[in-house]
This record gives structure tokens, sequence and C-alpha cells, in this order.
């Protein structure tokens, strides 16, 4: 059975559907894959219904950026850095360093690497799924749901296919996964300008992407699932009307997001981001 990301729900960043399947890949690990060391992921339709309630973790919401100066971060290598266009050796060799995750070796085979790390902060800062831009990232396994009836629910096979990437984010160095962002950060800003945005920061964007995800909260009980069209969509409207960013991370499941979750913060210090205690 093809990998449920594959799926077009709705937005038209992802191929037509197929056949029914709850759509998701790795874009939260990308975010941490790629910004991080290995710097971290399709959408489900909203739709307001009556439907089974669950117990979400209230977390106190982080506020997001309104603009302002660089972050005053690690500071990074001095190095020359090529062209934009130029940039995949030096980064596959830099990251490598870093760490020789396998899933940080799929990523580093394809190319144009900082072009679509820079897309893929933008889409999840933006709360958009950036899925299209994620093949060579994915889970491997399939996602399982188990149907009672009419509804189903999430099985926790679904999540524990994504408990090697956050073991592998666990395991990165705070401080040289900031210091491998400003190293680079250079051609990352050439690569947002490239985006439309002129006069606009990278580091803000990057930002908003972190708080996104931190602001994603947690549901520690089973997640009901109906279906819907050639998918399945969460029962609960509450979830539902989370940004799509944000549904993608909730399908890594509680222990994941956990883990994620304690490294963004403890990463954010060094990237010169203060979040509330």
């Amino acid at each position: 059975m093809p990998d449920p990301g594959d799926v077009r729900l709705e937005r038209p960043y992802e191929p037509p559907p197929q056949e029914r399947r709850f759509g998701w890949r790795a874009a939260l690990v990308v975010l941490l894959l790629l910004v991080v060391g290995y710097l971290v992921w399709s959408l489900v339709l909203q739709r307001e219904e009556p439907s089974h309630d669950v117990q979400v973790q209230t977390e106190r919401q982080v506020a997001g950026p309104e603009g302002g100066d660089p972050l005053a971060g690690e500071p990074g290598e001095e190095i020359d850095l090529p062209e934009l266009g130029q940039t995949d050796p030096i980064v596959r060799q830099l990251v490598s360093s870093l760490s020789s995750h396998p899933r940080v070796a799929a990523w580093l085979t394809t190319d144009q690497l900082i072009r679509n790390f820079t897309v893929v902060v933008v889409n999840i800062a933006d709360g958009r799924s950036p899925v299209r831009h994620l093949g060579a990232v994915r889970p491997t396994g399939e996602f399982v749901a188990r149907e009672e009836g009419e509804t189903a629910i999430v099985d926790p096979r679904s999540y524990r296919r994504y408990n090697e990437y956050a073991d592998a984010i666990a395991s990165l160095d705070a401080q040289g996964t900031a210091r491998l962002y400003a190293t680079l950060k250079p051609r990352i800003q050439d690569a947002y300008r490239e985006l439309g945005y002129p006069e606009g920061d990278f580091d803000r964007a990057l930002e908003r992407a972190i708080v996104e995800l931190l602001n994603t909260p947690i549901v520690d009980e089973e997640i009901a699932l109906v279906p819907k069209s050639v998918s399945w969509e969460y029962a609960d409207p509450k979830l539902r009307s989370l940004s799509a960013a944000q549904r993608q991370f909730l399908r890594m499941g509680p222990r994941n997001m956990r883990i994620v979750k304690d490294k963004l913060r403890e990463i954010a210090p060094h990237l010169g981001i203060s979040l509330p205690s």
C-alpha cells in the first residue's frame, strides 16, 4: 500500500488521491533534521460536525515573533560558502559530520538541499503541510487504523513509525546544531529571498515554525477518526481546527511529540529564541 502522505485532501501541495488513507509524512522531522542537524511531515479536511471529544494536554501558548532584528544565537563557522546553487556538497559535508543517522543520509542524497529546507520551514511557519518537498524523508511501514463500524481509532503502531526520528532528535547536541544553522544562514537567507521575501529575515520564519510546533496540543487518549471521501479525518473538531502543520505533528504520537518538544526547547536558546518557562 502506498504511503498515506500521497493523498491530496485540501491543498494543491500533494499528488492526487488513490485510496482511503490518513495522510501524513515526517515534515516535523524534516524541520528538525534540516534546521537542527537533522532538522525538522497529508492533510485532512476541516469540517465542523458533532464528534467524540478527547482529552487534550493543555500547554501555555507560546507567542509568535512580531518581526525585529535577526536572532542573536550561536555564531557560525567562518567558512567561504559557494553560491546557493553550488551549496549541496558543503551542506552534505557539514550535516554528515554532525550526524550519520540514516534519515539524515536519505535527505542528503537529494538536490537543492538549502532551497528545500527553506520552503519546508516557511510552509510550517505558515501552518501548511510541506509534504510535496519531503519524498526522501518518510516513515517506513503503513498507517494503521482500527475500524469500529463507521468510526476508527488511530492504532499506536502508526505512532511507532516515528520512534526512530524522535530518538535521533533526542540525541542532538543543541549548541552544535545551532552553530550549523548559523554557518549556513547566509545561503538560507538567499533562498528565502527567492521565495519572495526580499526584505525579511529567515530567523523570523524559523522562530514561527518552532512556535507553531510547540503550540500543538498532545493527546494522550485514543484518537477517533471518521471516514472522509478517500481518507480519514479527526472526529474531534478541536483537532480538525489545528493547522495542517500541527495536525501533522500530532500524528507522531504523544511519546514522540514530547521528545521533539523537549529538544526544541533545549535548542531555542542557542538559536537566540526566548521562550516562556
